[in-house]
């Protein structure tokens, strides 16, 4: 039985440099479609760079037809004001996806990274390193905001696609799994 196809659309949010990435998956395999950021340090209004966050994320649901919706989760700096920010800034993110009807999925900076990686505490080069050889690709970003939105996007493939999410009351246990998922015996 093969999955359909499905676009998540991975978002690294934030109120300078907001990174974004799409990437398609069947449920066993995933190819990049895109990723870039979202530059908004020439825009001095507060309200404004939330309004071009929520016009990109639409924009990008609508054109690349988004089937979820994968966030980082602020992690819990010293600066408050910061924080405020951040938030906002996935606030607007999300109620884009929210307004466009897409599931949304938020993770924590560790789950992405223990995701992608195997550690929780990796550092960008090499989350950015494992997605190359995941993805197949060899250019780096030119801004680690739009590598981070891919490990996010991925994570979520990754958190969906596990053992781990079946539950075994839902599913009937390894044999019903192993009926459903012939492909992903080796």
């Amino acid at each position: 039985m093969q999955n359909k196809s499905k676009i998540i659309l991975g978002i690294d949010p934030g109120t300078i440099v907001m990174g974004y990435s799409l990437l398609q998956t069947n449920g066993q395999t995933m190819q990049l479609i895109h990723m870039d950021v979202l530059k908004l340090s020439s825009v001095e209004d507060p309200y404004e760079r939330l309004q071009k966050i929520h016009f990109k994320v639409c924009e990008l649901i609508s054109f690349y037809k988004a089937d979820c919706f994968a966030i980082e989760a602020p992690f819990f700096g010293k600066n408050v004001q910061s924080m405020l920010k951040l938030g906002r800034a996935q606030g607007v993110a999300i109620a884009a996806a929210m307004q466009a009807g897409i599931p949304v999925n938020e993770y924590s900076p560790k789950k992405i990274k223990m995701s992608v990686t195997g550690n929780g505490n990796a550092a960008k080069e090499q989350v950015l390193n494992m997605l190359q050889r995941m993805l197949e690709f060899t250019d780096a970003p030119a801004y680690m905001d739009a590598s981070d939105a891919l490990a996010v996007a991925v994570c979520h493939h990754l958190q969906q696609n596990s053992v781990h999410a079946i539950s075994p009351g839902k599913s009937g246990g390894w044999q019903q799994f192993i009926k459903k998922n012939p492909g992903r015996i080796k």
